[in-house]
């Protein structure tokens, strides 16, 4: 297991605008067998305590599942050209909503890298939003 320093881009398109969340965080990265595993934490706002982030991305770049747990849990499913149904934790509640994998892509040496998804959002089966996730791994620890 790998220490790193994590930069995470967030995008999201709705319509004809778009968002932007960006995180430079401290992560641990796994190579495993058949798998890169990603975990780090996502500090909340108070009163909520931080959130635990694993990322599993296959080798094959075929999946990738983003399971968040801690005062806000969420686990989705990135396939490409499949859609997967994915509780989305809320404050107010859970949200359940199909996800539909874009791309999935990884460039990574074993010490530094990135690794980007793009998906498709769905609730009742129309596509309110698409998102992207990029990771890059800025360094060694």
């Amino acid at each position: 297991m790998q220490k790193v320093l994590l930069e995470i881009v967030g995008t999201q398109r709705i319509d004809n605008q778009s968002d932007k969340m960006e995180l430079t965080t401290i992560a641990t990265v796994e190579d495993k067998e058949s798998a890169y595993v990603i975990k780090y934490k996502e500090a909340q706002e108070p009163p909520l305590s931080d959130v635990d982030v694993c990322v599993t991305i296959n080798k094959n770049e075929g999946h990738v599942e983003m399971t968040r747990s801690g005062a806000i849990s969420s686990c989705l499913i990135i396939e490409k050209a499949q859609r997967h149904l994915c509780q989305y934790g809320t404050e107010y509640g859970g949200i359940l909503m199909g996800i539909y994998g874009k791309e999935i892509d990884i460039n990574y040496n074993g010490e530094l890298g990135s690794f980007n998804f793009v998906y498709d959002i769905d609730i009742n089966g129309s596509v309110v939003s698409r998102n992207g996730v990029k990771m890059n791994i800025l360094k060694s620890m």
